[in-house]
C-alpha cells in the first residue's frame, strides 16, 4: 500500500524536480522580446527618442527617480535646432512665431502643463515648475510666458534661420493642409538617411520612464504642427490625450495630428485598455482604430501613433500609417529602435 512515509518521500521528489526542471528551462529558452524588462527602462517616439533615452538613462542608471529621467531626457530635442518639430528651431505657426507646447506627469498623478509658450527653449521644465510650483494643471501663452521669466527662464527668439526660410518658402503659396508625416516632406527623398522616422525626421516627442523603485513618469513636447492658425493647440500638452501615466497600470503617449487624440483622449484611452488586460501594442492598436472608425476617409490622410508601456516593463505601439519609429533604452541595450506596427 502506498502509505504517508512514501507519499511524502514521492511529493519531495517530485518538487525537486519540477523546481530543477524550471531552472533548466530558464537556461534554455531564449529571451522573449518584448517581455518584463530589467528596470529601469525608458521609451520614446521616433528615432531621435534614441539621444533623447540617453540622456534619461543617465539619471535611471544611478537609480534616479522617473521624473527626472525624462525632463533631463526631452531637454534633447528641445535644444536640438536642426528638429523642427520639437522646440528651439521648431517650425513656426503661419505668422511666423514659435509656440511650443509641453506636459509631464509622475508616479503619483500630478501633472502640469503649458501651451502657447514662446521664447522659452525648455517648455517641459516650465511645465514641471507648474506642476510643483502652483495650484494649476495648465498654464497658457503670454500667462505661461510671465510665470516662466518669474521662475527665471531665459527669454529667448526660437525661430532659427533654417526655420524661417522654410516658414517664407510656405508663404509663397500659403496653403494651409495639415500632413501626414510633414517633417519627412521636408527633406530630399534621394538621400535614405533622411527618410521617414531618423534624426532628421521626426515629430513630438513622448517619452515614457520606469525607475528602478518601479515608478513611472513621462513627458511629452512639441512647437506643434508647422504652419498652424496661431494659437491652435494639439494633443501634446494635454494631459490624457498627448500622454497619461496610471502608476498601478503604466503610461502611454502619443504623436500626429493631435486633433484626432484629443478626440479620443488617445493616451487615457491606451492605459484604461492596459488595466482590463490589454497588452501596450493591443492597446495602442485599438486607440488607432476607433480613430479610423470614427473618421475613416480623414484617417487616411493623417498620422497618429501610440506608444505604451505597463508596470511590467512590457511595451508596444501602433499607428495608422507606417513612418513611425520608438526607441527603447534598458540595462540590456540603450539604442534600441523599433520599426512601429500600422494598420495602412
Amino acid at each position: 500500500m502506498f502509505n504517508r512515509r512514501k507519499f511524502i518521500k514521492a511529493s519531495a521528489l517530485s518538487a525537486g524536480l519540477l523546481a530543477l526542471d524550471k531552472t533548466s528551462m530558464a537556461n534554455v529558452l531564449p529571451s522573449q522580446p518584448n517581455k518584463p524588462a530589467n528596470l529601469p527602462i525608458v521609451i520614446s517616439t521616433w528615432d531621435f527618442g534614441i539621444a533623447a533615452n540617453a540622456d534619461a538613462w543617465k539619471v535611471l542608471s544611478k537609480g534616479g527617480k522617473s521624473l527626472d529621467a525624462v525632463e533631463q531626457g526631452v531637454w534633447v530635442p528641445e535644444a536640438d535646432e536642426k528638429n523642427q518639430s520639437v522646440g528651439y528651431g521648431g517650425l513656426p505657426d503661419r505668422d511666423g512665431k514659435v509656440t511650443l507646447d509641453a506636459c509631464i506627469m509622475d508616479e503619483l498623478g500630478n501633472c502640469g502643463a503649458v501651451l502657447a509658450l514662446e521664447h522659452i527653449k525648455h517648455p517641459i521644465s516650465v511645465a514641471r515648475k507648474v506642476m510643483e510650483k502652483t495650484p494649476h494643471v495648465m498654464l497658457a501663452g503670454d500667462g505661461a510666458l510671465q510665470f516662466a521669466l518669474e521662475q527665471g527662464f531665459k527669454k529667448e527668439n526660437l525661430l532659427t534661420p533654417s526655420s524661417e526660410k522654410a516658414w517664407k518658402e510656405w508663404l509663397k503659396t500659403a496653403k494651409y493642409e495639415p500632413v501626414m508625416n510633414i517633417e519627412n516632406k521636408l527633406y530630399d527623398k534621394a538621400a535614405p538617411q533622411k527618410l521617414p522616422g531618423n534624426q532628421y525626421n521626426h515629430d513630438t516627442i513622448g517619452m515614457l520612464a520606469i525607475d528602478a523603485k518601479g515608478n513611472i513618469s513621462g513627458a511629452c513636447t512639441t512647437s506643434g504642427m508647422a504652419y498652424k492658425l496661431h494659437g491652435r493647440i494639439g494633443d501634446s500638452p494635454i494631459i490624457g490625450a498627448g500622454l497619461f501615466v496610471d502608476n498601478e497600470v503604466g503610461g502611454a503617449t502619443s504623436t500626429g495630428v493631435g486633433e484626432e487624440v484629443v478626440r479620443n483622449v488617445g493616451s487615457f484611452l491606451v492605459v484604461e485598455l492596459m488595466r482590463q488586460g490589454y497588452t501596450p501594442e493591443a492597446a495602442c492598436k485599438e486607440a488607432v482604430m476607433r480613430i479610423i472608425k470614427k473618421k475613416p476617409e480623414t484617417a487616411k490622410n493623417i498620422q497618429v501613433g501610440f506608444l505604451a508601456i505597463n508596470k511590467k516593463g512590457e511595451y508596444g505601439a501602433y499607428a495608422i500609417q507606417q513612418g513611425f519609429s520608438y526607441a527603447v533604452c534598458n540595462a540590456e541595450k540603450q539604442d534600441l529602435l523599433i520599426k512601429g506596427k500600422s494598420y495602412y
